[in-house]
């Protein structure tokens, strides 16, 4: 999409469970979207201090002009204008019909009627704002309702996903729920019995809404298949576009008494596993955030940040270790440990640690080809800055890690738990991609070379060489210092890759 209008948000919740759980969703007008939190764990002895998180749906109104129209109901307000502003949120009140608190006869909650229903909203946005797309932002289940109008709904219709411009999801079970527990015997339990319709969360459930009917095998998904990746090609939306916001915090998630977290496992965010919340080949970042409650993702400084930024940013910069090159030994492990953090926020945008489950391993490359690992990937906003015409600022941290193994089993004989081999950041100051490109481009440079402390680092006058002639598109390889040589090699580097983002 090249409209840099805002666009309609369209906020699709999670899972509520049985009857109980549903009655008391559609009891809260916007479905959880504005609720907000007052706790963020950065206190010394990491003790919990107050941080006034308004909510997402409140910081959007604020920071980047939207509306919330309501006349009695959302509905209500769309059906009665012929045009309303692109600027607005809305809520799909999918689970209304469901409830029993409204009298009548409540209609069994089915996903794929949700998807449908979805669309609707959709086209009435589109023709009433004159939208060219909508913004889609869904947690947990809710991320799994917009796939299957994605996936499905759309091409059952022969229609082409242009109608969304972007999709974010917190803490979507992309693959599914499975559990370290049972050994498989829980999720076939649920699988068949469908406790509160909790089955949709199990291979043959998913495999039916996420395929389109001319494609769907009535003997049930083959042998092997994987729910995580979306289609590509003409007609689908860019994996570009999907942002997958994954937390790695299951101890703070406190559903069922604990019962959730130590069934679903350590490496998790208290409800879905950490390699099942995001679709291969779309953005992501990892959070130290819970599933929901009081330490959830969504109502969350870092959940709010990476949303703002993917949605209405105008820089993407990838950051990847290249050249590498690991030594021969096959007895030893290595990984990377990630943090980003942008200028004037008072949380990390993404964060990949071992104690939390989610390093970055690190492998030789195929014979032949240069070895090339992603770290991060961040969205930054030059209409954010604290200072008109100063460079976006952020910083890289990198932690290189080797553990010596023997028959799988840790040798602790000369181990130093958590200690890296090699730690460093990556101070990355980037212009904006239409500006002069005698004056703005990628200046980087690293912490153990900048006297004093970061804040008052100035960013080189003479920013890096841009490597790629294409207009638009910065590339830059920064070699790891000359300390890391003995480990990774002296052609080891961080390769920087900027391109607008609209």
């Amino acid at each position: 999409m090249d409209d840099n209008r805002r666009l309609p948000i369209v906020y699709v919740r999670g899972f509520a469970g049985g009857t109980r759980g549903i009655d008391k969703a559609v009891d809260d007008p916007f479905y959880g979207f504005n609720e907000g939190s007052v706790h963020v764990r950065v206190g010394a002895n990491n003790q919990p201090l107050f941080h006034q998180f308004e909510s997402p749906l409140l910081r959007l109104l604020r920071e980047e002009g939207y509306e919330l129209l309501v006349k009695g109901d959302q509905a209500a307000y769309l059906a009665h204008h012929t045009e309303i502003p692109a600027n607005t949120i809305w809520i799909h009140r999918f689970y209304d019909r469901s409830a029993t608190t409204w009298g009548g006869s409540p209609q069994e909650y089915r996903l794929e009627n949700a998807a449908v229903d979805l669309l609707d909203l959709v086209d009435r946005l589109r023709e009433k704002t004159g939208a060219p797309a909508v913004y889609l932002v869904a947690h947990s289940m809710g991320g799994l309702i917009c796939r299957c109008l994605l996936q499905k709904v759309l091409p059952d219709r022969g229609r082409a996903a242009d109608c969304v411009a972007k999709f974010f999801t917190y803490g979507t079970p992309h693959g599914g729920i499975t559990f370290d527990l049972g050994g498989g015997l829980l999720e076939r339990m649920r699988d068949r019995i469908g406790i509160q319709g909790a089955d949709i969360f199990g291979p043959r459930r998913m495999y039916e809404f996420l395929t389109p009917q001319a494609q769907t095998d009535p003997d049930g998904p083959p042998d092997g298949w994987d729910a995580r990746p979306m289609p590509t090609g003409p007609g689908t939306l860019p994996l570009e576009r999907v942002f997958c916001l994954v937390g790695t915090n299951p101890t703070d998630y406190d559903v069922a008494l604990g019962l959730s977290s130590a069934a679903v496992g350590p490496h998790s965010d208290g409800l879905v596993q950490i390699e099942r919340a995001y679709v291969p080949g779309a953005q992501r970042a990892y959070v130290h955030r819970s599933h929901s409650g009081r330490y959830g993702m969504v109502n969350s400084e870092e959940g709010y940040q990476n949303l703002r930024r993917f949605l209405f940013g105008d820089t993407r910069v990838e950051a990847s270790l290249v050249g590498h090159r690991l030594s021969g030994d096959d007895d030893l492990v290595w990984q990377a440990e990630t943090r980003l953090s942008v200028r004037g926020l008072s949380v990390p945008m993404h964060e990949r640690f071992a104690a939390h489950w989610s390093p970055i391993q690190l492998y030789p490359p195929p014979d032949g080809q240069e070895a090339s690992v992603p770290l991060a990937t961040t969205f930054l906003n030059s209409g954010l800055r604290a200072t008109e015409g100063e460079p976006m600022r952020f910083v890289l941290d990198l932690r290189l890690i080797s553990l010596r193994e023997t028959g799988g089993i840790l040798n602790l004989f000369d181990h130093l738990e958590q200690s890296a081999d090699f730690a460093d950041m990556l101070v990355i100051d980037v212009g904006t991609p239409e500006g002069d490109p005698e004056v703005e481009g990628i200046r980087a440079a690293w912490n153990s070379e900048i006297e004093g402390a970061i804040r008052d680092h100035s960013a080189a006058a003479t920013p890096r060489a841009d490597e790629d002639p294409a207009p638009g598109r910065w590339v830059a390889h920064i070699p790891l210092p000359a300390i890391a040589a003995s480990l990774v090699g002296p052609d080891a580097r961080i390769r920087l890759v900027a391109t607008p983002w609209t």
